[in-house]
């Protein structure tokens, strides 16, 4: 039953939030998740195809990029991100999430396209910018819908679980790359443009998958739409009482502020003394992570081939125990958001990450690890990177208003990916470059020290929001 009240223009008394919170996880849910959070597995099947093929698209029988190229491409796959991200994220906060599910997805699926049809430096980094445009809008409008509908018990370990998805896509694109360019399928000359066609058949599936997700009920209360909102609340408790049972009153209301102002001119909220910690706090952590994974992440494989002799048609499989080991941490550890606490959790895995990444690059400088031992101490560093990384973009959907979540994820995603990500890539390029591993020692040794940096922070001025309604965090 419905419980809203308008008091004034600029606020509404409702029980909608609380009754989304309160329903038990079901059928409905796991397909909603599915549907939103296979945006995570495409982003990571770009990522693995595209780490697969660095050594490949060096060859004079593809592209024949340089080390500098290659840093350059991913940069403007990075670059493209935050372009989408910041566009479509003011986008979805005006216009609502659920217009812009399909609309980034398709000018994903165009992009991507068009890379297997490149030709030369330009062609190719003009198309991953586009492609990157796609999956950063797509994160901005998916992490909002899934905070908005998720039940607060569970909103932690749902957002990790669903982000680890992201590399399910590294593996599958690993292997895909791995498979198509061996001669015994399409060679090098072919298969990498086949390669990055692989994400087609699953972007299709998802377009179909998309049209049955509802508007956000919490988006339709703050732009005055409230009998869509409760009818949305009232389809998502029929299909479940269906499966589950009836389902128990919910009596207990908030009260909901009403969109005034444009979405960018809401954004002044941040330098509110309430806001102005937490965005510091966001923006620390979306650059670490950024940095962190932008860097080591490009210049893993290039690494194994200079200073480890692996062949460039293997290179993807360098990829297959770091993903592993990055979709088994949210899963055996995400949990611990909602039981012992954001703050906590949040700073640990953060240390954790660093501390690992140094002892591998102690080993790498003095040369005294194998190939495998390498991959293998990377792999220690992800599995608590990878918890570090769903939690910060978990953080920025939670702390801030209604009004401007998606807008402020866009912004703290893209500001930390463009001045901590974006130049990763180039950086370590140009490192690589050099020859020797003493660059790159430092190089890594930075990436470390913010990540122990941000841990840091966390454990100082990190919020505890577990379990919380987002009414109540915000």
């Amino acid at each position: 039953m419905s419980t809203i009240t308008a008091t004034n223009p600029a606020e509404v008394i409702t029980n909608i939030p609380p009754r989304l919170d309160r329903l038990p996880w079901s059928r409905w849910h796991l397909r909603m998740s599915v549907a939103l959070g296979i945006t995570f597995l495409l982003d990571g099947l770009e990522g693995g195809v595209g780490g697969s093929l660095a050594g490949a698209l060096q060859s004079p029988q593809t592209l024949h990029f340089t080390n500098a190229q290659l840093g350059l491409a991913s940069t403007g796959y990075l670059f493209g991100t935050v372009i989408g991200a910041l566009t479509f994220g003011y986008l979805a906060d005006r216009f609502g999430r659920k217009s812009l599910f399909t609309w980034t997805l398709i000018f994903y699926v165009c992009a991507t396209a068009l890379t297997a049809l490149s030709w030369n430096l330009p062609t190719f980094l003009l198309c991953r910018m586009m492609t990157g445009a796609g999956i950063g809008g797509e994160y901005t409008a998916i992490n909002s819908a899934i905070d908005e509908l998720i039940p607060a018990r569970v909103r932690g370990r749902v957002n990790l679980f669903i982000g680890s998805s992201f590399w399910v896509g590294v593996i599958l694109g690993s292997v895909i790359a791995v498979a198509f360019l061996s001669d015994a399928a399409f060679g090098l000359r072919l298969g990498w443009r086949l390669a990055f066609l692989s994400g087609l058949p699953i972007a299709a599936v998802v377009l179909y998958m998309r049209r049955h997700i509802p508007e956000s009920p919490r988006w339709l209360l703050v732009h005055s739409r409230d009998a869509e909102a409760n009818q949305v609340v009232d389809g998502i408790e029929s299909e479940i009482a269906e499966h589950l049972g009836s389902i128990a009153p919910e009596q207990k209301t908030v009260c909901i502020q009403r969109r005034t102002k444009d979405p960018i001119r809401n954004l002044a909220v941040l330098f509110q003394p309430r806001y102005r910690g937490r965005a510091v706090l966001c923006m620390a952590l979306v650059m670490a992570n950024s940095f962190f994974y932008n860097s080591v992440f490009f210049s893993a494989s290039l690494i194994l081939l200079r200073f480890y002799g692996m062949s460039p048609a293997n290179a993807g499989l360098l990829f297959l125990p770091l993903a592993l080991t990055n979709f088994v941490g949210p899963l055996l550890l995400g949990r611990l958001l909602d039981t012992v606490g954001r703050r906590k959790v949040i700073a640990i895995n953060f240390i954790l990450a660093g501390c690992a990444l140094i002892i591998s690059n102690l080993l790498f400088l003095h040369a005294g690890i194998s190939l495998w031992g390498q991959v293998a101490w990377w792999s220690v560093a992800f599995f608590f990177a990878a918890n570090a990384a769903g939690s910060a973009y978990l953080t920025t959907s939670e702390l801030f208003p209604q009004q401007i979540r998606a807008t402020a994820i866009a912004v703290f995603y893209g500001f930390g990916t463009l001045f901590a990500g974006v130049a990763g890539p180039a950086i370590y390029g140009e490192l690589l470059s050099r020859g020797n591993r003493l660059p790159i020692f430092w190089g890594f040794m930075a990436s470390a020290g913010v990540m122990l940096l941000a841990g840091v922070a966390q454990a100082i001025w990190g919020v505890a929001a577990e379990r919380k309604s987002l009414e109540e965090i915000g």
